[in-house]
């Protein structure tokens, strides 16, 4: 596993950084594969790349409808709800774009946990088909962003889950800490990506993010260590607040 950690002043500057690596990952796989598939994460902090992105023209190689969106996790809610990392995406990105409708492939939050994670799994392996490596039946993503919890989680993947030792799933129904129902991609999914990309941002963030890339490796207790692309590449964004303990 290669390893970047780019620090940046604030998080104006961070969502820029963000963006510029969106560009760089999506021209690299519209001129190797003619495609670029991403997986868009959650939470609040990834709002201000998400409008940064959404600037990006063909003058950066972009050819948006040869882009093709994918969700790492989502909350069981429908996709309008304020919760739903969806609303978030579309507002602040997809809806700002030209981009073909068949090439959005929402998490189906309204669904019955399971339910959804079982079409979810049956979409992606539909959608990603000519990018599946048989020996080992997984799915290679051109980037897949993610976010890291206060806890160590990333996407939806949480301390002790069983999630954590899932082998055969791409997809899974999971439940948060607070008991509220979650889709999330797993780990071999996440690990067969071309690249990785972690957006960390502020002072609240500064302990775990030390914990993850400093302390002592737990991968049961801190999932975000778990991510380890065998022959990709992982990147940590992250703000001078969320460093201040490195």
């Amino acid at each position: 596993m290669r390893a970047q950690i780019e620090t940046l002043p604030d998080p104006s500057h961070l969502a820029e950084a963000a963006a510029r690596q969106f560009a760089r990952a999506a021209t690299r796989a519209l001129r190797n594969w003619g495609e670029f598939t991403v997986a868009m994460p959650g939470g609040t902090t990834p709002r201000a790349a998400f409008e940064r992105i959404a600037g990006l023209t063909t003058a950066e190689g972009l050819e948006w409808e040869k882009v093709h969106f994918f969700w790492g996790d989502e909350r069981c809610v429908p996709p309008e709800h304020p919760q739903s990392n969806f609303r978030l995406a579309r507002e602040s990105l997809l809806d700002r774009l030209e981009i073909p409708a068949q090439n959005i492939h929402r998490m189906p939050g309204e669904l019955e946990p399971h339910t959804a994670a079982q079409a979810y799994e049956s979409d992606l392996r539909s959608a990603l088909s000519a990018r599946v490596d048989q020996g080992v039946d997984l799915p290679r993503f051109d980037l897949i962003l993610l976010g890291l919890g206060l806890d160590g989680h990333t996407a939806s993947l949480f301390p002790g889950s069983p999630a954590l030792t899932e082998y055969l799933r791409w997809v899974l129904a999971q439940q948060a800490t607070d008991g509220s129902w979650r889709l999330t991609l797993t780990l071999p999914v996440i690990n067969a990506a071309a690249e990785v990309l972690f957006i960390v941002s502020g002072r609240e963030k500064s302990h775990i993010l030390r914990r993850v890339l400093r302390g002592t490796e737990d991968l049961r207790a801190l999932p975000a260590q778990a991510v380890q692309p065998a022959g990709g590449d992982v990147i940590w964004l992250v703000d001078a607040q969320a460093a201040s303990l490195l």
